[in-house]
Parts: structure tokens; C-alpha cells; sequence
């Protein structure tokens, strides 16, 4: 294994469109999947009110893991760690959730007219403000 550079690492995350966010619940790990918008060094997501959103509120450092993996002696990893915000002014929220649109073209039409409003009342923008990038690959 060998690590990547800083470039190979962003060039990375901002390629996956896909990644586990890591957040601790009560205490433990907790590892749910996400859509996402790298930008800006910070990686840019929505979600309704649930038990991720309640973890990251209570304990705002988290970090996201993304891959690509060929085969099993051939995959490159980042990990990128940072602070979760709530992204809650209108025009912030509705251009994140255009930023979501784009890059994911099929969401469902509830969702597309989510990002023309800003969101539905009870959904949750947020980022995570990244503050630290690591990378390392095989083969």
C-alpha cells in the first residue's frame, strides 16, 4: 500500500458520486451511505430528520469514505474528515440541492422540485466542512 497525494485524493472524491459517512451515535460508529457534491473542500449532501442527522447534530465531526476498486489487490481509498453544518438559508439550500440535481439526474420528481423550493420543510442540507484528506491505494 502506498499513500496518494493530496491532488489523487481530491481528484478522487470529487469522481465518486457515492460514500459512507462515518459519525459516532451514542457512543459507537455509526456508517450510513450518501449521495454527495464535493466543492469548495467540503462535501454537500441533503436528508430528512433521522438518526444520522441527530448524531451529527450531537456530535458534529464526522468523515466520509469513498473507493474505487478494480479487484481485490487493486483500489485506491480516501477518507475525508471535517465538521457537520446545517446549510439553512433559502438560497444556499436551493443551490446545494441544484448542485444534487445535476449531478444525479434521476432523482425523483419530489426531489427535483425539492431543489426549486429549497427543499421540503422537514429536509436537511448540510455539508461537511473538510478540514483533513488521506488517501492510500494497492496495486
Amino acid at each position: 500500500m502506498k499513500a496518494l497525494k493530496q491532488d489523487e485524493s481530491r481528484a478522487l472524491l470529487s469522481a465518486c458520486k457515492l460514500g459512507r459517512l462515518g459519525c459516532i451515535d451514542n457512543g459507537e460508529p455509526y456508517v450510513v451511505p450518501i449521495s454527495y457534491v464535493f466543492e469548495d473542500e467540503s462535501v454537500y449532501s441533503h436528508s430528512l430528520p433521522g438518526r444520522k442527522i441527530e448524531a451529527l447534530r450531537a456530535h458534529p465531526r464526522a468523515c466520509l469514505q469513498v473507493d474505487e476498486i478494480e479487484h481485490d489487490f487493486n483500489w485506491r481509498s480516501v477518507i475525508a474528515y471535517g465538521n457537520f453544518e446545517e446549510i439553512r438559508t433559502p438560497s444556499e439550500r436551493r443551490s446545494i440541492l441544484s448542485k444534487l440535481l445535476a449531478r444525479f439526474p434521476l432523482l425523483t420528481p419530489v426531489e427535483s422540485v425539492m431543489a426549486q423550493d429549497a427543499g421540503a420543510p422537514d429536509s436537511i442540507v448540510f455539508r461537511i466542512r473538510i478540514d483533513r484528506i488521506t488517501g492510500v491505494e494497492e496495486g
